[in-house]
């Protein structure tokens, strides 16, 4: 039994022919649950009813029709067939998958996937690999391999051409170790071994989480040293990017080299995130508040980014487009209204505009 999964590898294309247009929308987009029912998410109760399901297509139909994003990176996919059908009523063409959710007892789905739609077309699309002799190099396994796996779709977009899209959905928070009640231990023992394993099992996601952005980066700079083409990386990293986890997605410091040739090299395989690239092409936005796009209780953070290359940097001389605005969608968070927002996602949706620079 499959969960309307396409094959691993899928490309799927609808041609219609676009008129090339000056702006560039690219979104990431994390759907939080999506399975068509009969199917279960992780617990056999979490069933979507057909009224559930229609509100939820409903919801993520409206965003795409009122934003109209270009190139939309999807996480937490179980359903990759429906929501191939839904895009494509919404008007992208192209779509793709490089793996497919796990399911437990006939029924109950674990382990979502990522997915990218596309207006444009959709060349090729691949599940980059870690490279086991670094992964070795800094301690990990012989057999380290991504959590979820990461999807690279080379769209063909308008005036830049072929451009690497990296999706990902970096290793979550959660505790990768833990402890079950044992009766035969005091009240406070249990207490205690649960606080280990959260500790030991915390840092053991956060080593998987760093590990998969490094690998995935020294992924990228091979291909684009290849390649040359131009790059982004979206979706839901589960971290921030402040706080030393994932820092090195953006470093803009090399070691050990002089500064005219650091910056030369950082220059070609740097990525910046979108929201300093926006501050930068205009004084007026350095007011502006960046607003988180997840909430846990009282505490916020921004989770979801898009991170991009030179060619988007409009302080690169030789760069094409610039970040012209930068939006995060959070109403369903902020001021839901259940009627509306029931079943939504418990993201920010990051959408950001891509100027052509004249």
């Amino acid at each position: 039994m499959s969960v309307n999964n396409p094959s691993e590898f899928e490309i799927v294309q609808n041609s219609n022919e676009l008129v090339p247009h000056p702006r560039l929308k690219i979104a990431t987009f994390n759907l939080f649950n999506y399975l068509e029912p009969p199917f279960a998410y992780y617990d056999f109760e979490r069933i979507y009813s057909a009224e559930q399901w229609h509100k939820k297509q409903r919801w993520i139909a409206d965003y795409l029709h009122q934003f109209k994003p270009d190139v939309i990176a999807f996480q937490e996919v179980f359903s990759p067939e429906s929501l191939r059908e839904l895009v494509l009523k919404e008007g992208y063409p192209y779509f793709a998958v490089v793996d497919q959710a796990e399911i437990v007892d006939d029924f109950i789905c674990r382990s979502p996937v990522v997915a990218i739609a596309s207006r444009y077309p959709i060349k090729d699309v691949q599940a980059p690999q870690a490279d086991i002799e670094q992964a070795v190099a800094i301690g990990l396994t012989d057999d380290f391999s991504f959590s979820r796996k990461i999807l690279r779709a080379t769209v063909d977009l308008p005036h830049i051409g072929d451009c690497d899209c990296y999706v990902v959905h970096f290793k979550s928070k959660r505790p990768m170790l833990e402890f079950e009640n044992n009766e035969s231990l005091s009240g406070e023992k249990n207490i205690v071994e649960k606080l280990k394993a959260q500790l030991v099992g915390g840092w053991g996601s956060t080593i998987q989480r760093g590990s998969e952005a490094a690998l995935l980066m020294v992924n990228m700079i091979n291909r684009r040293e290849k390649t040359g083409l131009p790059m982004i990386m979206m979706g839901d990293f589960n971290n921030t990017l402040a706080d030393g986890i994932l820092t090195h997605l953006i470093t803009d410091s090399l070691r050990f080299v002089s500064k005219r040739e650091s910056d030369a090299f950082l220059a070609k395989y740097l990525l910046k995130d979108a929201w300093d690239l926006y501050q930068a092409t205009d004084n007026d936005t350095q007011h502006i508040i960046r607003k988180p796009t997840h909430y846990f209780g009282e505490t916020s953070s921004v989770l979801d980014y898009i991170l991009l290359s030179s060619e988007f940097d409009a302080c690169c001389q030789s760069s094409l487009f610039e970040v012209s605005d930068y939006h995060t969608y959070d109403r369903h968070l902020i001021n839901p209204v259940f009627a509306r927002d029931g079943e939504s996602t418990d993201h920010g949706i990051v959408l950001i505009t891509l100027a052509l620079r004249s």
